[in-house]
């Protein structure tokens, strides 16, 4: 979940601060329960998928399918980070697309990287196209 501040005032001066406040949950089914105490001002969603775990990608795709049926959640980006791509016979984004039937989803804006946890691959493409979108629907600048 990520949240994101928009303007400060330092006297009489305005000034434009981009602060992200990133909440890390787990999802495991132990703590999932735990997912909706997040939801309020959430302004991006970073939805992390094993890219190696074929057996749970339905799993996956239902949970975050329902996640994105909150109302809190309503308005907020969704950033599909594809990881550990690095590892040999891994998801091919395609199959991640279509796996978790992201074409299905019309109320939040999405965006899919393939990522490495590892190595920080994207890593850094993933948050600039957070706060791009933030901009465009927040009116930050």
């Amino acid at each position: 979940m990520l949240s994101i501040l928009r303007k400060a005032r330092l006297k009489d001066k305005e000034m434009r601060i981009l602060m992200l406040w990133v909440g890390d949950v787990g999802g495991q089914k132990t703590l999932r329960s735990y997912w909706r105490n997040y939801f309020e001002k959430t302004d991006a969603l970073i939805w992390v998928v094993d890219s190696t775990d074929r057996l749970r990608i339905d799993d996956c795709r239902e949970e975050l399918h329902g996640l994105l049926e909150e109302e809190r959640l309503a308005g907020a980006c969704l950033l599909i980070f594809a990881n550990k791509t690095d590892v040999d016979g891994c998801m091919t984004e395609a199959e991640i697309l279509r796996a978790l039937r992201l074409d299905e989803i019309r109320t939040h804006q999405w965006h899919i990287l393939q990522c490495s946890a590892m190595t920080g691959k994207n890593l850094k493409e993933g948050l600039a196209w957070v706060v791009e979108d933030a901009k465009k629907r927040l009116f930050l600048y």
